[in-house]
């Protein structure tokens, strides 16, 4: 008898062109290739659209519309869950009793309108969400959008704890997991790995020739990483270096080209970054984000796709690939680091490290396979 499955997404999941799509997308693919039937519900709010690309994973698809802010703001729920309490999308999941895998906390909100007795309900947990919102809080330098993330961060935590024990919450690293349990009391809390687009290590042997800091530049935490790495480290060592990423701002783009060593590639295609990262002798990814949260896609991409990977502790922990990259803990062992791996070169020991620590815990299909139980 075939397996049905109710999947709703907090976004469109395709493209899959940042870290939370990538995840959904990926595991939309993978579950469609265990032969599930997928009833697709996802919000359409933005210039992402409605895709028909989709079409070609799932027996029916579901478009819904997220609430306005201003219809919202007011709630004592966090925005990011009130603005998806959708009525057609509670109706459509209430026709049948198939499972339900709810992608982000986000899409939490309909939990109370189902019946979670009877039915098997997983929530995809993609961050602890009330620690990212206070850390976009911290890196954001606007005044009105600072106010925003801290209130939807106290409003996130005071609604986790209200959240039902009758689901089985999927987290991605192990410093999530113990927050659910330790915080909010939840006691089916289970590690399901990110789905990456990358399943086998491709990383080349030898030397490459720049070196790389990648990701959304548009996001305020990246670009501040980007910025440090400007000013605190390639203004010491004379080493080339490449800034690559969607949407950086005039100041961004006027600081990579102050010195003759340093440049910015702002909105490279897929394919061009795969090639930066491939062709970079050290991965360059720091993080200033000092209580981290799930994992980061672009750190998997590296590690998949490049040589040397180098990073600080913020960026690393909770996700058990310490041991596949070069850590440092300020700028000046930054460039320490920097100056010894750049004529090092990268060899088949490593990738074969890489192959170990990657390849066996972000399997696909082995980790749809450990999901399904929960399901069905």
């Amino acid at each position: 008898m075939k397996k049905h499955l109710h999947i709703v997404c907090l976004d469109t999941p395709w493209p899959a062109d940042y870290g939370g799509a990538i995840d959904m997308m990926n595991r939309i693919m993978s579950i469609k290739k265990a032969d599930v039937a997928i009833h697709l519900h996802y919000f359409s709010y933005n210039e992402r659209g409605v895709p028909n690309e989709l079409n070609q994973y799932c027996e029916s698809i579901h478009v819904d519309k997220r609430k306005k802010k201003q219809n919202a703001i007011f709630s004592k729920l966090p925005y990011i869950v009130s603005s998806r309490i959708n009525e057609e999308l509670i109706n459509n999941l209430q026709k049948d009793d198939y499972p339900i895998l709810l992608e982000g906390l986000h899409c939490t909100g309909i939990l109370p309108y189902l019946n979670l007795k009877e039915r098997k309900v997983v929530v995809r947990m993609h961050n602890e969400e009330s620690t990212y919102y206070k850390e976009l809080a911290k890196a954001e330098s606007s005044f009105l959008k600072k106010i925003y993330f801290l209130r939807e961060s106290k409003l996130i935590k005071k609604y986790n704890h209200k959240l039902p024990n009758e689901c089985v919450f999927a987290c991605v690293s192990t410093k999530d997991i113990q927050q659910l349990k330790e915080d909010y009391k939840l006691e089916n809390v289970i590690s399901i790995p990110i789905f990456p687009s990358w399943q086998k290590v491709t990383a080349e042997e030898g030397l490459g020739s720049i070196c790389l800091y990648h990701g959304n530049l548009s996001v305020p935490e990246n670009e501040e990483a980007a910025i440090w790495l400007l000013k605190n480290v390639f203004s010491k060592i004379k080493k080339p270096f490449v800034i690559a990423g969607k949407q950086p701002s005039a100041r961004l783009e006027k600081l990579a080209h102050v010195n003759s060593h340093t440049c910015l590639v702002a909105n490279p295609t897929d394919n061009e970054l795969n090639d930066l990262i491939r062709k970079a002798q050290i991965n360059i990814l720091p993080s200033f984000n000092k209580n981290s949260t799930g994992i980061k896609l672009k750190l998997l991409h590296a590690l998949f796709e490049g040589r040397h990977c180098l990073v600080n502790e913020q960026m690393i922990k909770g996700t058990g690939l310490e041991s596949a990259c070069h850590i440092a803990g300020n700028a000046d062992g930054f460039a320490s680091i920097i100056m010894q791996l750049y004529n090092q070169p990268f060899t088949n020991d490593e990738i074969r490290l890489r192959k170990r620590v990657l390849e066996e815990q972000f399997d696909n299909e082995k980790n749809t396979k450990l999901l399904s139980p929960y399901l069905w």
